[in-house]
């Protein structure tokens, strides 16, 4: 789990504006509609999957803001007894699909990457499958293998490959498991410190008033913005209280959206395998 003090590092805003899935809207009654040559910056939108309580709600919030984001997948278990590559999820995905997001390796048993070995193996554990819970010592090979799982999953359910990136669990990455993925042929996509979402802290302690503001006031144009489509212990949930009202307030501060598939250094990236700007060390 992340926390907003140990978010520590961020790339350089990135001046460029992006065509794509950059459409403007303003909540104004009545106000018209900008073109994408508006936008005064891009904001990168990614969700992680989890719980999968908060999934249609933000996939209907993205689809009404004509807003699109990458989706970093693993097999969790979710709040409808089953999993998120399951079959039974894979209209959503295909909808998703179908509407032009982007998607991304999250590994399939969302595998934590708890430290590298002297020896280039590095040291695991995953959460979910038959090995939950477990320390295990793989190669760098067997990472990757992990990381291209999901890719199998994505084209059984929807008929197409992922896009070219990856997300660590939890977003730590090592050298090992950078490498895996850089073998792989994946570029890893982090998050800007102001992108923390903050959907995983306790929210007894960290109010969702208080992270849409964080959001609102932090972000800036080229920053990857990271949540999840639903928390088991979050006991205010963040997508209901603060996803409209921060696409809302960022379309109003003139930002558009975009997936990875249109981020300036991500083909730069996947020819040098270094993680893309705003990931974290």
């Amino acid at each position: 789990m992340a926390s907003i003090s140990s978010i520590t590092h961020r790339g350089k805003p990135v001046r460029r504006l992006v065509a794509a899935s950059c459409i403007l809207l303003s909540t104004a009654p009545g106000a018209s509609v900008a073109h994408a040559g508006d936008c005064r910056g891009t904001i990168y939108l990614t969700f992680d999957t989890g719980s999968q309580s908060q999934a249609q709600l933000i996939a209907d919030t993205l689809r009404r803001h004509h807003a699109k984001a990458t989706f970093f997948l693993a097999n969790e278990k979710t709040v409808r007894d089953d999993y998120s590559l399951d079959p039974s999820w894979a209209p959503y995905w295909k909808a998703l699909r179908a509407e032009g997001h982007a998607f991304g390796s999250h590994t399939f048993d969302h595998v934590y990457a708890l430290r590298d070995m002297s020896d280039g193996k590095l040291e695991v554990r995953p959460q979910f499958g038959p090995q939950a819970g477990r320390k295990l010592v793989w190669t760098q090979q067997q990472y990757c293998d992990e990381l291209r799982r999901v890719d199998g999953r994505f084209r059984e359910l929807t008929g197409a490959g992922l896009d070219p990136f990856w997300r660590a669990p939890g977003g730590k990455l090592t050298k090992a498991s950078q490498a895996a993925g850089q073998a792989c042929g994946l570029v890893h996509a982090g998050w800007a410190p102001a992108g923390f979402s903050g959907d995983e802290l306790p929210s007894e302690r960290v109010s969702n008033q208080a992270l849409l503001a964080r959001a609102l006031n932090g972000l800036r144009d080229g920053d990857i913005f990271m949540a999840h489509l639903g928390i088991w212990s979050r006991k205010d949930p963040w997508a209901p209280a603060v996803l409209e009202p921060l696409l809302a307030g960022l379309e109003q501060k003139g930002f558009c959206f975009a997936t990875l598939r249109e981020h300036p250094d991500l083909g730069k990236r996947l020819q040098s395998g270094v993680a893309v700007k705003g990931s974290r060390p």
